[in-house]
């Protein structure tokens, strides 16, 4: 596995500094390869005559229909389905198309119209959309029709809701047409994960139903990662003699305490600058002590200034590694060699924030902020942040917050006291002044305000989407070398089986699975009309196919580059040839969406609403200092001194990936849905979608908020009785225990 994972980091790193993208121009390409063809040159003609006459009077087999074989031309399907929002439907909104939209294809698309990757799918599969789509999220977009299910034969919706629906026969088991879906069935086959995170049940008449078709955004690969202001860090740690500045701020009084250890050795797994190997770094605490231990010490005894702990940063580099980074310090936090955890970044805020004259000419500067500080589908990422700080397990789940224990078992992070500790550390941040004043106060502060003048230092979030800001909002009005991208995963203590005491290495659980929305196709909807259920089985089925899954991320041919020959030219990806996009499509991606890729698909092309996406469009259109980030961290991946959960069910059942749905029945599931403190989005304390409420989210912020959570033990004492946690936990775990018996007896 590891060698594997290593040939596919190389390929994929070779790719990137072969190629210059988005950031200045496309990759270099290649054609595509022309099949081979073959001609039977056997020329054995040593058989009888007998035997050529049984041959030639054998029967030929009739060829097996698949769903596409099944439907008539023509058929309407109505399809109650789009991403989030009117914008991201597959039908062009007014406030995207306004007048009249000219894109790369050449054709101009009014309100209404649909958007070219639906239109393709209508010539592809003749048939004819009716667009039904309320221009809601998944969740709201179900809840609209669920009680009128009959008026659509295609609706989107939570993975969760549509399996309960399906187990309750509103929903088409999809799994009973596998047999003819033969695009799908291979995908399934090929990742068995993926066809555990759709079972919808596993026992009775509906054992192994799927009520849903899967939607990945990019899959088996690392999603967020931490992402810095790296020019700050070069310009504090760098260099000989020592630190120096006119002016410099106090550092706040210590909250924070230390969470590596305070004495002892500590030796981790690295890559090598060069990033072709790994070797080992030893953090000497006997040597350097612990960087948190000595600025709190200094702290207890008066004032420390900025000026004077960035040079205790320093020095502490210096012993604690042995003069491992030389004058370049900063490549503990920035190298393709860091090193670093949560104790080191949290001296590095100290000094980042009592720096601000030094960095930003003011005298402010915020250390930790969220995409938008005000939107709690945004400030959720520090507590996700926190559990790779602080080696927390569930804070960044496929499904809710659980996630698979060495035993074997479901657990869930709301109810590990673990969890709640480093929530702790997180607001003790936030009582130094180390996470943006925005969020602890939930203002209107975003990403881009804050690279664009200066104010934020690093968060945790989506590599393309925010590295593009070095061209929107970085280097501006003749600023040069100002670099915003992402860094590696810090090293933290986990408790993964294989050491009583825990191991030191660097673990992600953000990894790309089955996300949480879907669509599924309505029983009342298409009612007997089978021309209905087959045209929407189709449609899943193509969506796939090789050629599907290119459609549902670059959208229609006419917006990739093809050669004189009409084949695609290509650039490879991941080991794999993978189209280009055009010229045009580049300079529409820049002119209409300013280089987000998301936004373009959704808004423009109508491609990445569901279904499989693959990275390789994205790619393409990521930020040079984006892609100079993330293939370090993909080297790191491949080499394995980043460890992350499996899509499979692996040896030790602690790097099992959760399923994004658990099977639960439907008894069950309506038992789950009336626990609400802890299940309804919407009314609970759990919730992660904008204008919700999260109990994670507001223990950083403001710490315990009095009554029934005034300490960490009435938390855990009311989540885990009260809200009802530990029966909650106890129906996930019969159906895990459900799930794992369906795979070992019908899967594996």
């Amino acid at each position: 596995m590891k060698k594997k994972k290593l040939l596919v980091s190389l390929l994929l790193c070779a790719a990137m500094f072969a190629t210059t993208a988005c950031g200045n121009k496309l990759p270099e390409t290649t054609a595509t390869p022309t099949p081979s063809t073959s001609t039977n040159t056997n020329t054995n003609t040593n058989t009888n005559n007998n035997e050529t006459a049984k041959a030639t009077s054998t029967p030929t087999p009739e060829p097996v229909k698949t769903v596409s074989d099944l439907y008539a031309a023509g058929t309407t399907l109505r399809l109650a389905c789009g991403y989030n929002s009117a914008k991201t439907g597959i039908s062009f909104s007014a406030d995207v198309a306004g007048e009249g939209i000219a894109l790369p294809d050449g054709k101009t698309y009014h309100t209404g119209d649909l958007k070219p990757t639906w239109a393709e799918f209508e010539k592809i599969l003749n048939v004819k959309f009716e667009d039904k789509y309320q221009g809601n999220s998944a969740t709201k977009e179900f809840a609209y029709w669920k009680e009128q299910l009959d008026q659509v034969d295609m609706v989107t919706g939570n993975a969760g809701t549509l399996t309960e629906y399906g187990n309750n026969g509103q929903l088409v088991n999809i799994g009973n047409y596998l047999d003819k879906m033969p695009n799908f069935k291979a995908y399934l086959d090929a990742n068995p994960i993926v066809r555990l995170s759709i079972t919808g049940s596993t026992t009775g008449s509906n054992k192994g139903a799927i009520y849903f078709a899967p939607y990945f955004d990019g899959v088996n690969d690392i999603e967020r990662m931490p992402l810095m202001r790296t020019d700050w860090v070069e310009k504090l740690l760098d260099g000989s003699g020592k630190f120096t500045a006119s002016s410099s701020n106090t550092v706040a009084a210590a909250v924070y305490q230390p969470y590596m250890p305070t004495s002892g050795k500590v030796s981790v797994d690295v890559v090598k600058a060069d990033g072709k190997s790994t070797e080992k770094v030893t953090k000497d605490y006997d040597k350097a002590g612990n960087i948190v231990s000595a600025m709190n010490a200094s702290l207890a005894k008066g004032k420390l200034n900025g000026v004077d702990a960035v040079n205790m940063l320093r020095d502490y580099i210096d012993k604690a590694y042995n003069g491992y980074y030389g004058t370049k310090r900063s490549d503990l936090f920035i190298g393709q060699n860091a090193a670093w955890d949560a104790d080191e970044l949290v001296a590095l805020l100290r000094c980042v924030v009592a720096n601000p004259q030094t960095l930003n000419g003011t005298d402010n500067v915020e250390g930790l902020f969220s995409r938008e500080d005000a939107n709690n589908q945004r400030r959720v990422d520090l507590y996700k942040f926190a559990g790779i700080l602080f080696g927390v397990r569930g804070m960044e789940s496929r499904s809710d917050y659980l996630y698979v224990g060495t035993d074997g078992q479901i657990h869930d992070a709301r109810l590990d006291e673990e969890a709640y500790v480093a929530l702790e550390r997180m607001n003790a941040l936030a009582k130094e002044g180390l996470i943006s004043e925005s969020f602890i106060n939930n203002s209107a502060e975003t990403s881009s305000t804050m690279l664009e003048n200066d104010l934020g230092f690093m968060s945790y979030d989506y590599n393309q989407t925010q590295t593009i800001l070095n061209e929107t909002n970085l280097n501006k009005n003749g600023q040069t070398g100002e670099k915003y991208m992402a860094v590696m995963v810090p090293v933290a203590r986990w408790y993964d089986g294989t050491d009583a005491n825990g191991v030191y290495m660097r673990f992600t659980e953000s990894w790309r699975s089955v996300k949480t929305d879907a669509w599924a196709i309505s029983v009342k909807g298409v009612g007997k009309d089978e021309n209905k259920l087959y045209a929407a089985l189709a449609l899943i089925d193509y969506a796939y196919s090789e050629k599907g899954q290119i459609l549902m991320s670059y959208g229609p041919d006419a917006f990739i580059k093809t050669n004189a020959d009409g084949s695609y030219v290509t650039f490879s990806f991941n080991g794999k040839d993978m189209p280009v996009i055009s010229d045009a499509t580049y300079e529409a991606l820049w002119k209409l969406a300013s280089g987000n890729y998301t936004n373009f698909a959704r808004q423009y092309l109508g491609s990445t609403l569901s279904f499989v996406k693959s990275q390789a469009f994205e790619y393409q259109c990521t930020h040079e200092v984006g892609r100079e980030g993330a293939s370090k961290i993909s080297t790191a991946i491949g080499l394995g001194t980043i460890k992350h959960p499996e899509l499979a069910i692996t040896s030790n059942p602690w790097y099992t990936s959760i399923p994004t749905v658990l099977p639960n029945t439907t008894v069950e599931t309506d038992l789950l849905n009336s626990y609400t403190e802890i299940t309804d989005a919407a009314s609970g304390y759990f919730g992660s979608g904008k204008g919700q409420n999260n109990l994670f989210v507001n223990i950083i912020a403001k710490g315990y908020s009095g009554d029934s959570l005034s300490t960490r033990a009435d938390v855990l004492g009311t989540v885990t009785n009260t809200w009802n946690g530990k029966t909650y936990l106890a129906l996930k775990q019969q159906a895990w225990k459900r799930l794992t018996d369906f795979y070992n007896s019908d899967i594996k």
